[in-house]
């Protein structure tokens, strides 16, 4: 059994394999019309998604499959009180394969280790969200060819933004890709995520996006998610932290592509829609077969366990991070490695 719980859980060999099977659907859909006949894929949303979980839906019933799930937590035994783990036992006795989503950070995980079918994290509150990854780098190959020689602009929440941490795992991997983070004081990159992934990546912090544009070959466009924020008055005072529009695009290369994992709200005007270097849309659309290639993969993988297993309970740690799922969860072991709770990545307190 095989899970995709962050994008490097996955090679970047086995997702260059990914990305050209998704090539092979777009070319030869007949192909794959009822290769997944039979099988069923829980879709377990306990947080709101309009593209994620529709992409999920019609890839699985492109391959022939069929779909059951929730799309609300509020239609689920979870608004009764049943656990997540409780919930992933008895989902993976109806299903072959699970895409979740979950406002704390670590559900995926704590998924895994009693799952009896693979899990896919379809995103875990501000933490990774992969699937979105590899739709942001089927789209990255496809518009400019390659992944290594590369100056990606990441603009918004960065600090929330699991789409913006997973995507940065997953390119920091190839050669002189240079990182351009664009954020207001508030939001910039968490310290585990740069030294997770930045410790042998070139980068550098600015608040200018305007000034970062002339030397960008991506631009990764995010919202500033108000359902992150404790504070509705510090979401009011940054959610217009960046709007991109045509104006600013005046000095871009004619080779930039503009991206946007969706939905937005205001960061990216509609005067950019119709610019050649907008592919936000179908960036969307390549959601699907990318996530048709993946479903494929995970239900073919045979004789491979990998159960989040690593981790150890530490009385003399806490994990304090107030968005991890180890602060709501009954029952949950709660693992630490390194002096990191395995959950969410953070460090851990003494107490």
């Amino acid at each position: 059994m095989r899970n995709l719980i962050d994008i490097l859980d996955f090679s970047t060999e086995e997702i260059d394999g990914l990305i050209a099977v998704a090539n092979d659907i777009i070319d030869n859909p007949e192909k794959y019309r009822d290769v997944c006949h039979g099988k069923i894929l829980g879709t377990l949303f306990f947080e709101p998604s309009t593209r994620t979980r529709l992409s999920f839906t019609s890839a699985m019933m492109s391959l022939g499959g069929q779909v059951l799930g929730f799309d609300n937590a509020a239609s689920s035994s979870t608004a009764k009180g049943e656990t997540v783990q409780d919930t992933i036992r008895m989902v993976s006795a109806y299903s072959d394969i699970i895409a979740m989503r979950h406002p704390k950070e670590g559900a995926p995980i704590a998924a895994s280790r009693v799952a009896t079918v693979p899990i896919i994290n379809a995103g875990d509150g501000g933490h990774y969200h992969p699937t979105q990854t590899l739709t942001d780098l089927i789209t990255i190959k496809r518009k400019s060819g390659r992944f290594d020689n590369l100056t990606v602009g990441i603009c918004g929440d960065l600090k929330y933004g699991r789409t913006v941490h997973s995507l940065i795992a997953a390119m920091s991997r190839y050669e002189n890709v240079k990182f351009v983070l664009i954020a207001p004081d508030e939001l910039v990159l968490p310290d585990y995520v740069k030294e997770e992934f930045l410790k042998t990546s070139e980068y550098t912090e600015t608040v200018d996006l305007e000034g970062a544009i002339p030397s960008l070959d991506i631009l990764y466009m995010t919202r500033i998610q108000a359902e992150r924020f404790a504070d509705r008055d510090e979401y009011e005072r940054l959610k217009d932290s960046y709007i991109l529009d045509a104006s600013k695009l005046k000095c871009a290369k004619s080779t930039l592509s503009i991206l946007h994992p969706l939905p937005r709200v205001n960061e990216i005007a509609v005067d950019v829609d119709d610019d050649p270097r907008a592919h936000y849309f179908e960036q969307a659309a390549l959601g699907r077969y990318i996530r048709m290639a993946l479903i494929l993969k995970l239900l073919d993988t045979k004789g491979v366990d990998d159960r989040r297993t690593d981790g150890k309970e530490d009385p003399t740690l806490e994990c304090r991070n107030p968005h991890c799922l180890t602060l709501t969860e009954r029952g949950i072991k709660k693992l630490f490695k390194e002096g990191k709770c395995i959950y969410c990545d953070q460090t851990a307190v003494k107490i």
